[in-house]
């Protein structure tokens, strides 16, 4: 019997280790033209096997590069497309520069900071709800982070420190309730008289 433990490891698993045995065989072949005959024949089947990639439209190009990954790049054939670069399909991708910035509370994000520092920008009335909005919003940030309650206390003091700067809000402010935030949403009842 043979195992999976004991086979090679499959290099594409979405072809099967048929279609590599396959590919193995047509690298035994000595002679040129019938190699690549074999090769030409291969590609349809693939095709057949990997359905998904006839959504693309350079699909053809895809199998035949998929056909010399799985050769391990050393298949001598007439293709109609060139053998990719090894080297550049193992190259890994150069890192994502992500801006770090001041963050004095990392759980309410770069949003809600940049937010902030934007309220200067309109009116009293307009600053009251802003502010009465942001505070909900640090609240429920808070609560979905630390995974519990917290006082509004809490909030309004780390609202001063974000916003560096002297912030009116209302006597009698009133922010969401910790289990509002936490409570999953209800599901709707479907009437099944209305199914018929």
């Amino acid at each position: 019997m043979e195992y999976n433990t004991t086979r090679n490891e499959l290099i594409l698993p979405e072809y099967g280790r048929h279609i590599q045995k396959l590919v193995q065989h047509i690298k035994t072949i000595e002679d040129r033209e019938e190699r690549t005959k074999a090769a030409h024949a291969l590609i349809p089947i693939m095709a057949q096997v990997n359905t998904n990639l006839r959504e693309n439209g350079d699909y053809k190009h895809k199998l035949w590069d998929h056909l010399f990954i799985m050769a391990d790049f050393d298949l001598d054939v007439d293709a109609p497309f060139e053998m990719p670069d090894k080297e550049v399909l193992n190259r890994k991708p150069d890192p994502l520069p992500y801006s770090q910035g001041k963050f004095k509370k990392k759980h309410y994000g770069k949003i809600i900071q940049n937010m902030m520092d934007k309220i200067d920008d309109y009116s009293p009335e307009e600053q009251e709800v802003l502010v009465e909005l942001l505070a909900n919003q640090l609240k429920k940030s808070y609560v979905k982070w630390n995974k519990e309650s917290v006082n509004d206390d809490v909030i309004i003091s780390d609202f001063i420190e974000l916003a560096e700067k002297d912030v009116n809000f209302k006597d009698n402010i009133k922010l969401v309730e910790t289990r509002n935030i936490l409570a999953k949403p209800k599901k709707k009842k479907t009437n099944r008289k209305n199914r018929n």
